[in-house]
């Protein structure tokens, strides 16, 4: 077992010390006569804060960042990102899912919520790069109804690797959303998930007119259709989430289920303004994440927090919404929450994540509020270190092997384009 000592950080305004054990913070209190493998010294100059959790993205769209730009989400799907992602190889997927890793090690995250497919990619690539990620059983049909091969064969491939995959990685189950997947097959991976205890995450009115084509087809809303179905629940992770009616708001604090908010994504295709603080009120378990490169452009959890509060504040109108503990706690520990994760604080018995935020950098001074910085004011550039699982990531702002990363994934963008 590993022995990491964090010397003379700062926690919660505190010099202290922080020993990791294996994948746990064993104890935090100065620690003169530890025994340890390794030593990190931040000599009173950094803080330690835990990292961030991204519950929604598409990690290998990477490769699409910028390939569609300015146009409404029907359009950007169906003429654009989807004729593109069917050219995409499995070593396309890798690599996108790697520089995807990497960007957001870079930015302070050390897990993510993936919807794609060629899974066993993308698996390969957290395994790899020392990361959480939840990787999802993708349900996605053609306007046929029928079942995409392609996700089947790599739903196939991934359940094959689940009894190999560390604890660091989870399944869940993943239909796209109510206008790609068939009731079959909705009710089938509802079914699955309370079977196998797995999660299920979805994609849940994010237009407009996902919700006018949902109300004349079954005449209800998604979420009141889900739910007929038995997808809402404690276990469904539910991405977007900008139309709500009271009532879906009542029917998902009810069943306990979690919404992943995707601030610059909803704005950037002008999908909507997500209703927070209608969300607060009806008591909802909110978490946030990025989307994909190709609709945000950026991974980054730190710019999400910004986007968030600020969106909150125009669309209610007042300066209170959204408060910076309150995305930066979306953006934490209650994203680590919603996905099992025993972390997101930085505690004794916890599980090791963590970041080291460099405190002499210009955009955390004055430092009258770390949660406030570090929602409105900070961007990758004060990440010093990233910890997961116990293991140091990046330490200098150098992540080990990046190079090499940068240069594969160049080289599948460079294919991407070639096919365009």
């Amino acid at each position: 077992m590993t022995r990491l000592l964090i010397s003379d950080v700062v926690l919660h305004g505190q010099r202290t010390d922080v020993l990791i054990a294996g994948n746990r913070f064993e104890s935090i209190g100065p620690q003169p006569d530890a025994v340890v493998d390794e030593v990190i010294t931040c000599n009173a100059r950094m803080v330690i804060v835990p990292p961030f959790y991204n519950a929604h993205t598409h990690a290998a769209m990477t490769l699409l960042r910028g390939y569609a730009d300015d146009v409404e989400l029907a359009e950007w799907l169906t003429d654009h990102i989807w004729p593109a992602e069917a050219q995409l190889t499995d070593e396309d997927i890798y690599a996108g899912s790697r520089i995807a890793i990497l960007e957001m090690i870079k930015s302070g995250t050390v897990f993510f919520n993936d919807m794609y497919w060629d899974q066993s990619a993308t698996v390969r690539a957290a395994e790899e790069m020392g990361v959480r990620a939840a990787i999802g059983l993708l349900y996605l049909s053609g306007p046929d109804g029928r079942t995409n091969p392609r996700s089947e064969r790599s739903n196939a491939e991934l359940l094959e690797m689940a009894a190999d995959l560390p604890d660091r990685i989870q399944i869940t189950e993943a239909p796209h959303s109510v206008y790609t997947v068939p009731e079959a097959s909705l009710r089938a991976a509802a079914e699955s998930a309370a079977e196998a205890g797995r999660l299920l995450h979805i994609h849940v009115s994010e237009t407009r007119k996902e919700n006018a084509d949902c109300l004349a087809q079954t005449g209800r809303t998604p979420v009141a259709y889900l739910n007929d179905l038995g997808v809402i629940g404690p276990n469904s992770i539910l991405a977007h989430c900008v139309h709500l009616s009271d009532e879906d708001r009542g029917i998902l604090a009810e069943h306990d289920a979690v919404i992943a908010h995707l601030p610059a994504s909803n704005m950037k295709l002008c999908s909507g303004q997500f209703d927070h603080t209608a969300a607060r009120a009806a008591g909802l378990h909110l978490t946030l994440g990025t989307d994909g490169a190709s609709s945000n452009n950026c991974l980054s959890m730190l710019t999400e927090m910004k986007l968030a509060s600020l969106s909150a504040k125009i669309r209610s109108g007042s300066p209170t919404a959204a408060r910076d503990h309150e995305v930066y706690e979306m953006a934490t520990v209650a994203g680590a929450l919603a996905f099992g994760i025993d972390a997101g604080v930085i505690a004794e018995g916890g599980l090791a994540d963590a970041l080291l935020i460099d405190l002499d950098q210009p955009n955390l001074i004055a430092d009258h509020n770390l949660e406030s910085n570090l929602v409105y004011a900070a961007d990758s550039s004060v990440i010093d270190t990233v910890i997961c699982d116990g293991r140091v990531l990046m330490s200098g702002r150098h992540v080990p092997g990046e190079e090499e990363i940068l240069e594969q994934g160049r080289a599948a963008a460079a294919r991407v384009r070639e096919r365009r």
